[in-house]
């Protein structure tokens, strides 16, 4: 690559790596709009609904997720497939080293729930989800 084209794309604000997304908008606690307008569900992991009605745990699922993404660059991985019956993108998500869906499930703001054949770390997500169980967090709670 030639000086010129790095000096061009520095100048640019092109310094994120192309694996990135800015996130626009969190929907609930597993599902946000990266840019583009494209819908990402969160592959592993189901978190209590905050609409068409609020479930218990749904508003502290959402404000977590918020948290964690809102207005950042995220990375996505995909495992086997590309989307889920409602045309969204089913990724797993990561904000620098933080696996998403994974710290949901840690808080207790999720349940890990296998969508066969995306399964890639379902057992790491099982044990988190034990994890809270054991320590009555979140929505494991009493």
């Amino acid at each position: 690559m030639s000086l010129v084209v790095i000096l061009l794309l520095a100048l640019s604000g092109c310094s994120a790596p192309a694996d990135t997304y800015r996130v626009t908008r969190v929907i609930d606690g597993d599902t946000i709009v990266i840019q583009g307008n494209y819908h990402v569900r969160y592959i592993g992991i189901d978190t209590p609904e905050i609409n068409p009605y609020v479930e218990a745990g749904g508003i502290e699922a959402w404000q977590a997720n918020r948290e964690m993404v809102a207005g950042k660059r995220v990375r996505l991985e995909r495992d086997v497939s590309e989307t889920d019956r409602y045309g969204r993108l089913l990724r797993y998500v990561y904000v620098d080293d933080l696996f998403v869906n994974a710290e949901l499930v840690k808080r207790g703001l999720a349940r890990a729930i296998a969508y066969p054949p995306d399964i890639k770390y379902q057992d790491y997500l099982d044990e988190l989800e034990q994890q809270a169980r054991l320590a009555a967090r979140g929505i494991w709670a009493d």
